[in-house]
């Protein structure tokens, strides 16, 4: 690959990046996204490999999502492909699925006036509908950063450029497209995604992109729960979590995301339960990288586990019994958090048993060191356990005593059989209750003995 020196003869609107000076071939790309990108052409549409796939190759990493820019209708693209479907109504997007990959086609957008019936934004400036379509140089320009308005041609395999992402990428810098205020007010998740993006790619934020964040990062409030839940794992969950909690910190963030997890931290002055939570996400990288299983439940008892220990502490100073005091704190932390990303049931009473085992470790009782190994978190609270000795080492004993548990065969049969016992009494339970709710046409009915004086 050679430097790449913008050739004077192209308009100044765009830069063309011909295929020897850039490092992108087909060979890296996805099949069935370039079958979309040939199917466009032939049907006499424009076509272009966009955003994160082109950004990811352009630093030698591996996409995990090849998206489709095109100047045809989302109808258009349907009447193409038969395994098309469109979705969306804030963005109306087309959706080619072959089996488990999904190739995201987005016809090029045009900014309009509040007024258009296509284009809605409240009060605050935050878009609400956005189905204005125009040109490339129009869709370009309203993209997030830079890095993600680069367009992939197989016309002659070239990367078009109108906004000057490749230079940025060149730099790893990112940097917002338009006035940076403006853009977070119209989605505040940008914010998020910035401090996402900066660590997934090692890239720095350029300081205008970042100098309103510490000042707009309460506007995530106004981000649905569920769309917050779904951005936290992409946080945390695809690799790079430790990075992206310190984005989240220098960005001011934090407080806005985790608020009471801030909080504790803030109140924490050595700093302990700061490193248990680094060392948790350093873990869950490792993990990614060796593609081994993660856990929401598990990652949410990791970020929640400072505000969880300032809340007992609160509740034990009340005089609350420390037991009730640990159920109390578990809902109310759990409860709390709901209410800024919508946590799942299913992942926040997995975490809940996390955190209310932590005190049974200290048990030495054969039954109950039994009943702990039976107990379905086990592993998961043991592994949280372990991570605790980064914020002190009071815990060691207890995880070397349970660590050669784990190696006495005597134990994992006696706990083995335990939890068979165990579930074959909740199967007969079970079996019980679903008999005493059987459908009353199949119950035995008792004949009841007419009234005196009724007729027979």
């Amino acid at each position: 690959m050679t430097d790449f020196q913008p050739d004077p003869a192209i308009a100044p609107a765009v830069q063309v990046i011909p295929r020897e000076a850039h490092a992108l071939s087909r060979k890296q790309m996805s099949q069935n996204a370039l079958r979309v990108l040939y199917r466009l052409r032939e049907g006499g549409f424009a076509a272009y490999l966009v955003g994160g796939a082109v950004r990811d190759l352009l630093v030698g990493g591996a996409p995990k999502d090849f998206d489709v820019a095109t100047d045809a209708t989302p109808e258009q693209v349907k009447a193409l492909f038969r395994n098309c479907r469109l979705i969306g109504r804030r963005f109306r997007l087309a959706h080619v699925v072959y089996g488990r990959e999904i190739i995201e086609v987005a016809t090029f957008r045009a900014n309009g006036g509040d007024d258009d019936g296509d284009r809605q934004t409240d009060d605050g400036g935050r878009l609400l509908r956005d189905n204005i379509y125009g040109s490339i140089e129009d869709d370009a320009v309203r993209r997030d950063f830079t890095a993600n308005a680069l367009y992939y041609t197989i016309e002659d395999f070239s990367v078009r450029d109108y906004v000057g992402g490749y230079a940025d990428v060149q730099a790893r810098v990112l940097r917002l497209i338009g006035d940076p205020e403006t853009r977070y007010r119209e989605d505040p998740v940008r914010m998020l995604r910035a401090a996402r993006l900066a660590a997934k790619l090692g890239f720095t934020i350029e300081a205008g992109t970042a100098a309103p964040v510490p000042a707009l990062a309460h506007l995530l409030a106004e981000a649905s729960p569920a769309r917050l839940f779904e951005e936290t794992l992409k946080l945390f969950l695809s690799g790079h979590a430790a990075a992206s909690f310190e984005w989240l910190e220098q960005l001011g963030l934090l407080p806005a995301l985790l608020p009471e997890t801030a909080q504790a931290l803030a109140s924490n002055k050595s700093g302990a339960l700061r490193r248990m939570l680094l060392q948790g996400l350093r873990n869950t990288d490792a993990r990614v990288a060796n593609d081994e299983p993660v856990s929401p439940a598990f990652l949410y008892a990791v970020l929640l586990w400072p505000a969880y220990c300032r809340t007992l502490a609160l509740l034990q100073a009340q005089g609350v019994h420390p037991v009730e005091a640990q159920r109390r704190a578990a809902d109310r932390v759990s409860l709390h958090q709901v209410g800024r990303t919508a946590l799942p049931r299913r992942f926040s009473l997995p975490m809940q048993e996390i955190w209310l085992l932590q005190p049974r470790f200290t048990q030495r009782q054969r039954k109950r060191v039994y009943r702990l190994l039976a107990h379905p978190r086990f592993r998961a609270a043991f592994d949280f356990l372990a991570l605790r000795l980064t914020a002190s080492d009071a815990h060691a004993e207890d995880v070397a005593f349970w660590r050669e548990v784990q190696l006495d065969p005597a134990a994992t049969v006696a706990a083995s059989e335990l939890r068979t016992a165990e579930s074959a009494e909740g199967d007969d339970a079970e079996g019980e209750a679903n008999d005493g709710d059987a459908p009353a046409s199949r119950k035995r009915r008792r004949r009841r003995r007419p009234p005196a004086g009724a007729p027979a």
